[in-house]
């Protein structure tokens, strides 16, 4: 076989260097008129008020949900649910999110798309999987002894004092072990992220197409208020 490489030529090494970028590295006028268009319709994009908060929202503000936890949850929920039934004729029982993956409070005032690449800069897609009842007992399990919010939706889980499971309701049945339902979450979680290994239980993905990040900017385009509320979704009885 012929080759492309010159006589006398060899490929010896191979060098790298990490090159920082930080804000004392001087600007260079013609790339900054370059790009300054580009930056402005971005920006403008962005920044452009979309919604109203009321008040802050927050993923500390709850013990067992929140209402940065209760807003992702329920919005992937109505925004996901027209396209999984369109595509399988089957409904979307309920929503669960990670606490971790909420990386920003949404400050009461004007709400806009750079708010959601704040709050969700991740591409992560909301996925819906058909899980069984004994994988969903796992499921609810892990939600007590993580001690942290994860957004759920579609779901109320009331606990007794000593932890233990009082009743759980799953898109207005109670739950049973025997039943297979519809669980949306994010790809990330469905491959173990935040440890949830119960997820490898599942007996079928659905992939939606619809980033969680757009369907926050959706949600953002059609209401006027942003008002979620610390509910009973989960909790403990006194």
């Amino acid at each position: 076989m012929a080759s492309c490489k010159p006589d006398g030529y060899s490929l010896q090494k191979i060098t790298a260097e990490q090159l920082p970028i930080l804000d004392t590295i001087a600007k260079i006028d013609s790339i900054d008129a370059m790009i300054f268009p580009y930056r402005s319709r971005i920006d403008a994009v962005l920044d452009s008020t979309l919604a109203y908060a009321p008040n802050t929202i927050s993923k500390d503000d709850g013990s067992y949900n929140t209402t940065a936890g209760n807003l992702l949850a329920d919005l992937v929920l109505e925004r996901a649910n027209p396209i999984y039934k369109s595509r399988t004729s089957n409904t979307i029982d309920f929503v669960l999110l990670n606490h971790g993956g909420i990386r920003s409070t949404i400050s009461k005032g004007p709400v806009s798309a750079r708010t959601a690449y704040e709050v969700m800069p991740f591409e992560n897609y909301i996925v819906v999987v058909e899980l069984p009842g004994t994988a969903v007992k796992s499921l609810l399990s892990f939600l007590i002894r993580s001690k942290r919010a994860h957004p759920v939706a579609g779901v109320q889980i009331v606990l007794n004092n000593d932890d233990t499971i009082h009743q759980v309701t799953i898109a207005g049945r109670l739950f049973s072990e025997t039943e297979t339902y519809h669980i949306a979450t994010n790809d990330y979680l469905v491959k173990g992220g935040d440890n949830m290994g119960f997820f490898a239980d599942a007996t079928a993905f659905h992939q939606t197409d619809y980033l969680v990040r757009n369907a926050i900017i959706d949600y953002f385009k059609a209401v006027d208020t942003i008002a979620p509320k610390v509910d009973d979704r989960f909790y403990k009885r006194n």
